[in-house]
């Protein structure tokens, strides 16, 4: 899964850490999160959409494969 963490939080000048305290994470899952290392739980999702103000698809984005596809 794709994100726009990193383009959003750098767009509003913050660092991770300071990304990591808004929302009560460490700057590691944020790192993690940033790198597609780690994808964040559906609560953590809405809180950085909550967060960024936008949509969450707009933030997290999910590209099926072929082996998702209906038949």
């Amino acid at each position: 899964m794709q994100n726009k963490v990193e383009e959003l939080r750098k767009c509003i000048g913050l660092n991770q850490e300071d990304l990591a305290k808004a929302l009560k994470v460490s700057r590691q899952t944020i790192s993690s999160i940033e790198t597609g290392k780690y994808n964040p739980s559906l609560e953590l999702a809405f809180q950085i959409s909550d967060f960024f103000k936008k949509p969450i698809e707009e933030i997290f984005i999910y590209e099926r494969g072929c082996e998702n596809e209906k038949r």
